[in-house]
């Protein structure tokens, strides 16, 4: 949906685009549905701005059509953040048969993305509280933070690998029940193929 959705310059298809995705989102609770739409505005809203000097020339519309894209494209990415385990999608990649080094990679880069984001903003709070007045050294700073991330990386590096090897983790992943296709994954997969078709359709290729 987001590569249908950035490659289209029909505004049907983009009318059709989110009124499933807003369709999908009314069924969850409250908290996730205003979680989902202010994800979406405060990037359309980022686009917009950036895009804001094109507008001012008099490309208009295409500012407008780039801020719905990227509407539409974040809000479908938040929804299966909201409604997904990361779990599952692993699974998900090895009943597809992926390769076990690309499910790694990624299971690992999204787990340390969030533990080393948590640690260099508890640097930056931290510098910010003993930083009294103007500081002109501001480089040693950032280079300090930088060493200190690169450490602790390869220290939870090396403990993680520890743990794998104690675990048996021989980097195979494998599923342990396969579960058959039900009604809604067909729905699913049948939605998927109406929704290409319909772009190519409204696209005239």
């Amino acid at each position: 949906m987001v590569l249908l959705t950035s490659l289209s310059r029909n505004i049907y298809f983009l009318g059709v685009v989110g009124t499933l995705e807003l369709l999908i989102i009314s069924s969850l609770s409250g908290q996730r549905i205003a979680n989902i739409l202010k994800a979406g505005c405060v990037a359309a809203l980022f686009a917009f701005i950036i895009f804001l000097p094109s507008a001012l020339w008099g490309n208009w519309p295409g500012v407008i059509v780039v801020a719905v894209k990227v509407l539409l494209s974040v809000m479908a990415a938040a929804l299966v953040s909201a409604t997904t385990d990361w779990n599952s999608i692993t699974r998900g990649f090895a009943t597809l048969r992926l390769p076990d080094i690309f499910i790694l990679v990624l299971d690992l880069a999204i787990k340390y993305i969030l533990l080393l984001g948590g640690l260099v903003l508890d640097m930056l709070y931290a510098l910010k509280l003993r930083s009294v007045g103007k500081n002109e050294s501001k480089t040693n700073s950032l280079a300090g933070i930088a060493g200190t991330t690169f450490l602790k990386s390869k220290e939870a590096a090396d403990e993680m690998y520890a743990a794998m090897e104690c675990r048996g983790f021989s980097g195979s992943y494998r599923v342990g029940q396969r579960s058959s296709l039900r009604i809604w994954d067909y729905l699913f997969i049948l939605a998927c193929l109406c929704l290409a078709f319909l772009f190519f359709y409204l696209q005239g290729l």
